[in-house]
């Protein structure tokens, strides 16, 4: 109701003065949609973090207003966190920590975060919103709407990749599960010398609260504002390049939440990852299929390029000849860009260049009536969280502006698989 408020006044401003102010609607629609949105939590609140991240899907004023939900949003009241704290452990926070602040040091979209001391150990500890995980999939059917409108799929096809997000998010309020994967994921990454991460604390952990190690810093995107210098900038965006390659590439299981409130810069301006509450494992079938794309020599020879769409299902057996000639040239230029980071041995990610060239890429996608009349779903669901982490992380390497080395020595080897 409120957006269609919203719209009326647009169109009675438009027919009184002439003048087609869309940017003040589409800033008065997103502080709507994401105060309510706040309200709800859970999936719509995760969902619209997730849009976030990718610069091409929304208009600019729905950007900054979902951004808020990776790590700004409005904070639940300290009764129910005791409420939940007594339902998990059958004690209150103050019985079991020698200090709890009452209110949260920061909130997202599925839980919050409050700072505790207890032994001379400080620790952050993560609660969830009551009623997340039992409303999950009803809340992401609101959500369903509005990802039609914006995305332009049919009800069928949003449900085919909802089913994808809707399993990722259900995932992600079970904490035990995450505790389970920071542990393991974090020791295998251990590896890794300039990535660190926090310790966890089974014995202060359940379903619905995971206490960890607390980490001083700063998150990325507010590290990126005191202006480090640009050697600081490519030794992080390197560790966080390198982060992803090996667990993209080795573990073929990785992090899939690559917003900046997942990535903190200590005061020895040191990375730290945190959250692995969203994780994505990748089946051996579907990695060969996906990262054979990076093949060049395949890419340029028309009959393997099809074949590799089609096993990828991004073309369909029902898409006629003029169809498949769009599609076609479509796909093989934004492989073309999208791989061009992992082409050579250096890479810019500071360059304006290239990133305004994705969006400029992704503007003419969203204004191709052609393409918009296509509107199947195309490509395994599988993809959704693994293209989500390289678009994540080529927008916090290019808000760094770092260059980086891209050796792919794993790759190499599993792409002979």
């Amino acid at each position: 109701m409120k957006i269609g408020g919203n719209y009326v006044k647009y169109y009675g401003r438009k027919v009184a003065t002439g003048v087609d102010d869309r940017d003040s609607l589409h800033q008065s629609n997103a502080q709507d949609t994401y105060k309510t949105f706040s309200e709800l939590k859970g999936g719509p609140l995760k969902v619209a973090q997730m849009l976030s991240i990718d610069q091409n899907i929304l208009p600019v004023a729905y950007q900054e207003q979902f951004a808020q939900a990776q790590y700004s949003a409005p904070a639940l009241s300290y009764p129910l966190v005791v409420r939940t704290f007594r339902r998990e452990f059958g004690r209150s926070p103050e019985e079991i920590f020698e200090t709890f602040t009452k209110s949260a040091v920061n909130a997202a979209s599925i839980g919050q975060v409050h700072r505790a001391t207890l032994n001379g150990q400080n620790f952050a500890v993560k609660v969830q919103y009551p009623g997340v995980a039992e409303s999950m999939k009803s809340d992401l059917q609101i959500v369903k709407p509005f990802a039609m409108r914006i995305i332009g799929m049919s009800s069928e096809e949003v449900d085919y990749y909802l089913s994808e997000v809707e399993e990722r998010l259900l995932e992600e309020t079970n904490y035990l599960l995450e505790l389970e994967r920071s542990q393991r994921l974090t020791s295998l990454s251990k590896k890794l010398p300039e990535v660190h991460f926090p310790n966890y604390f089974p014995e202060y952990s359940s379903k619905r609260v995971l206490t960890m190690e607390w980490i001083e810093g700063l998150p990325l995107d507010q590290f990126i504002q005191t202006k480090p210098s640009q050697s600081t900038r490519d030794r992080l965006g390197q560790a966080m390049w390198d982060f992803y390659h090996f667990q993209v590439h080795t573990l073929r299981e990785f992090h899939a939440d690559p917003h900046p409130g997942n990535f903190l810069i200590t005061p020895d301006e040191r990375l730290t990852v945190l959250d692995f509450g969203c994780v994505k494992k990748l089946e051996d079938e579907f990695y060969r299929q996906y990262f054979q794309l990076l093949d060049s020599n395949r890419v340029v020879d028309d009959q393997e390029f099809v074949a590799m769409l089609e096993e990828l299902e991004m073309l369909l057996p029902q898409d006629g000849p003029e169809e498949r000639k769009l599609l076609i040239g479509i796909y093989r230029e934004s492989i073309e860009i999208l791989s061009r980071p992992f082409v050579g041995r250096e890479f810019d990610f500071g360059d304006p260049t290239y990133v305004q060239e994705i969006y400029e890429f992704g503007e003419r996608m969203q204004s191709n009536l052609a393409l918009k009349k296509l509107n199947s779903a195309r490509g395994s669901r599988h993809a959704i969280y693994l293209n989500r982490a390289y678009f994540g992380l080529y927008n916090l390497l290019a808000s760094l502006g770092s260059k980086i080395k891209v050796e792919m020595p794993e790759l190499a080897k599993t792409q002979d698989l």
